[in-house]
């Protein structure tokens, strides 16, 4: 049951009248009776994982705010007669004990991942190694819970926060299992944060006409990105990275921009259903992109991409990492040997490349998603490295930061860089990513494609070309009203409500007869539902 079927729309429909029918209190409840029923329905007895895990983090985040709770009644206990060093001692002890706790439940829910998702990847790697001693590591028919790669780290980030004194433990566990399966970011995300998150879920919310209208258009949009353009756009390039051998130059590339545009109107996409959905009910998920396209540099765009996957890196591994005694250790011996200026970005760049190797790795068990992450790194270092170089060569060459012409190469820089990046991500393997980007390096002068039996072949007919580009410059329009800070939305609902009735009417006709379905009218599924 995609977010794009018509199963779950009536499901939605029910869920929302359910929600809003019944007493207030009971609320909360209805949410999670259809969380789980959503996950059942998907996953079937995979959701016992979801389940266990939900209990682990419950319980860890009790025994570490119990902990820390005892520490403090001691003090307060031997007040008088505790010394100043004495108090200072058991503070210690009781931080301790408290991190081993939370070291011991991220062990526990992250080893589940890399079980679930990474032993086959493991022992496909090790294999060469172990066999030279006689010994194989079997491949184990593993199925991967829906949505684990994403309340994993929820679960993860809920625990160090308890751990660092920044939210109460939650002592409702129903309520927490509601928090950690709420059925719309789920799949795939945004990544939650309990204090940003959970008393939305847990407290009940009256209906709202402005805030249903705001979320159905949200959803609506939701599926024209899905149904419109993602889908359709996959078409020409699955033909392409199905077949690398047969084309080359412009159309590779064209066919990398593609995948580009795809997996932004796919994933984007799927988040508009989930938060418009979640506005219907007085719930405000996370934004999880901002734009991404109209980034200036790879650090920039991966500010405006999965927000919520990158502020998680960026909280509980870059900062842990790069403010570590080892990092430190580091930081000081390099700048002892190359100088201050290079010495002191040793640390935070080692940090930064794990950062990167990490989300890479995140996204799929292969190598070719680790040197994803990797080339991300590598183009985010070098930028950093080389200012003063670019600062130089602006000042020789008299480029002018504000004009429009500098702002519109940085942007197309950036887009090309982190589509050609994204070959590793699409394609069967490294190789043949690389093939790839060579095949457009010495094909790039070459125009062959464009007659009519390639452009046929690629499995769209002149019709469907013009949706697609009609579609592609719809996207593009509202993303430059939201980068001038211009709700769409907004401008919407200040025209005359029959205005408002026929943009409605049309969008849902468009998508039913426009949109791209399979056999009984089924969607493919969302791109990151399989991380």
């Amino acid at each position: 049951m995609t977010f794009v079927s018509f199963g779950f729309v009536g499901f939605m429909i029910l869920v929302i009248a359910a929600y809003f029918l019944i007493p207030k209190k009971g609320r909360w409840a209805v949410l999670l009776i259809a969380s789980y029923l959503f996950y059942v329905l998907n996953s079937k007895w995979l959701a016992l994982v979801l389940l266990a895990e939900t209990a682990i983090t419950f319980l860890i985040g009790l025994w570490i705010e119990n902990s820390a709770k005892q520490v403090k009644e001691q003090i307060a206990a031997q007040k008088d007669t505790l010394t100043k060093e004495s108090r200072k001692v058991l503070q210690a002890k009781g931080k301790k004990r408290c991190k081993r706790i939370v070291v011991l439940g991220v062990l526990v829910i992250l080893g589940t991942l890399l079980f679930l998702k990474y032993f086959n990847f493991f022992a496909n790697t090790l294999n060469p190694l172990t066999e030279r001693i006689g010994f194989r590591i079997p491949t184990l028919q593993l199925l991967l819970p829906l949505g684990i790669s994403f309340y994993s780290l929820q679960a993860i980030a809920y625990m160090v926060d308890v751990y660092r004194g920044k939210i109460a433990a939650d002592r409702n566990f129903l309520k927490f299992m509601l928090f950690m399966s709420y059925f719309p970011q789920i799949v795939q995300g945004p990544i939650a944060r309990h204090r940003q998150l959970a008393n939305q879920l847990y407290e009940p919310h009256d209906f709202d006409y402005t805030r249903m209208v705001r979320g159905v258009e949200l959803i609506l949009w939701g599926f024209i990105k899905k149904l419109i353009i993602a889908d359709r756009i996959a078409i020409p390039v699955t033909a392409v990275f199905d077949n690398p051998g047969h084309y080359s130059g412009l159309l590779v590339l064209f066919a990398g921009i593609g995948y580009g545009i795809q997996v932004y109107a796919d994933f984007s996409g799927g988040m508009d259903i989930a938060r418009g959905f979640s506005q219907i009910i007085g719930i405000d998920l996370e934004l999880n992109f901002m734009q991404p396209y109209f980034s200036v540099s790879v650090e920039n765009f991966w500010r405006r991409w999965h927000i919520t996957l990158g502020a998680f890196m960026r909280d509980y591994v870059f900062y842990p990492l790069s403010l570590s005694k080892p990092f430190n250790a580091i930081g000081k011996k390099s700048r002892k040997l190359i100088g201050d200026f290079a010495g002191k970005k040793v640390a935070p760049f080692i940090a930064m490349f794990i950062v990167y190797f990490l989300v890479g790795f995140w996204h799929g068990a292969e190598w070719k998603y680790a040197i994803y992450g990797v080339w991300n790194g590598v183009f985010i270092a070098s930028g950093i490295l080389l200012t003063d170089v670019y600062a130089k060569i602006k000042t020789r060459l008299h480029i002018r930061e504000d004009r429009f012409l500098w702002r519109l190469f940085q942007i197309v820089r950036t887009f090309l860089i982190i589509s050609v990046g994204r070959f590793f991500s699409r394609t069967a393997n490294v190789r043949t990513a690389l093939s790839m980007i060579k095949s457009i390096v010495t094909g790039i002068t070459n125009f062959s494609f464009l007659n009519g039996s390639t452009i046929a072949a690629l499995g769209l007919d002149k019709w469907n070309w013009l949706l697609l580009a009609a579609g592609v410059i719809l996207l593009l329009v509202v993303d430059i009203q939201h980068e001038k800070g211009i709700s769409v939305r907004e401008r919407i609902a200040e025209q005359n409500l029959v205005f408002r009735i026929l943009l409605v009417s049309f969008t849902i006709t468009a998508i039913l007869i426009l949109g791209i379905y399979g056999p009984e009218y089924n969607s493919a599924g969302f791109i990151y539902q399989q991380f």
